[in-house]
């Protein structure tokens, strides 16, 4: 099974146990699957209708129980992955609870991907030690997988590649000299340094176990900068306009200027690897 996808063609899929099990296969397993692949990895993808070769599942996260059938027909895997947010408190932990009632053998690690959303704007660098927004569902129900011992959790920027351009966002986040002046930082991470951050975090359980991790490229750019570079001539002037009416003399502002600003460094030094994508690498 090195390197090779389970289907719901396959018969024998609740017997087989692969490397990693994806829960919600969507643009992040479009980077995964290959660096899988190139590693010899054995994998399965979930879809709702279990499209091109993945496998059928649905979380109703009121009703996890509502089809327990369900979780025998997936592998069982060293290691799970959930795409989708949970928002109902106490979710996760049936969705845990429930596939491994299916698959009793070695337990599996469970990576819930996240958003750097959760922590609040305001002024300053954030890293993955900051107080983060209390009330926000998602991250509270992160917390109970955390907690009980068994989970790690991705916290991502701003995701981009492949389809996702930046560029295309201009016109969207900058579309009238009003909401460019109140744009600050973007921070971003690319679809490839996802996929080899997870493969990261599976490898090296004893350290990802029980943490909340940030992830970004390692930059934070200037929205003013990016409008400047990338805008229409309307936005390229509004963008002028800003800088003398502030007294900015050069892009990039200073940090300082430009509101949060999100500091991923944590991640990179304790696995002990590089970004490997950037604007600046397009």
């Amino acid at each position: 099974m090195d390197g090779a996808p389970i289907s719901d063609d396959d018969d024998a899929r609740g017997d087989t146990r692969v490397s990693l099990l994806i829960l919600g296969a969507g643009w992040t397993s479009t980077f995964l699957v290959p660096q899988l692949r190139s590693r010899g990895l054995s994998y399965a993808l979930t879809t709702r209708d279990g499209h091109e070769g993945t496998l059928r599942f649905t979380f109703d996260a009121e009703r996890p129980d509502a089809d327990v059938s369900q979780y025998a027909r997936l592998p069982a895997a060293d290691a799970v992955m959930v795409t989708f947010p949970i928002t109902v408190a106490g979710a996760t932990q049936q969705l845990v609870r429930l596939y491994g009632d299916a698959h009793p053998g070695p337990a599996a690690h469970w990576v819930q991907l996240g958003s750097s959303g959760m922590w609040p704007e305001g002024d300053g660098t954030v890293d993955r030690h900051a107080p983060w927004q209390r009330g926000n569902a998602r991250a509270e129900e992160e917390e109970r997988l955390l907690h009980s011992g068994v989970g790690a959790v991705l916290d991502l920027a701003g995701l981009w590649g492949a389809a996702r351009d930046p560029r295309a966002w201009i016109p969207r986040v900058a579309g009238s000299k009003a909401a460019l002046a109140a744009k600050g930082s973007l921070h971003l991470v690319h679809g490839e340094d996802v996929a080899r951050a997870v493969l990261a975090v599976v490898a090296r359980w004893d350290l990802a176990v029980g943490n909340r991790w940030l992830l970004t490229d390692l930059r934070s750019y200037d929205w003013w900068d990016l409008a400047l570079a990338w805008g229409s001539d309307e936005c390229k002037q509004w963008a002028m306009e800003l800088m003398a009416e502030r007294g900015q003399h050069v892009l990039a502002r200073d940090m300082r200027r430009r509101g949060k600003v999100l500091d991923s460094s944590e991640f990179w030094m304790v696995f002990a690897l590089q970004p490997k994508m950037s604007l600046f690498t397009q």
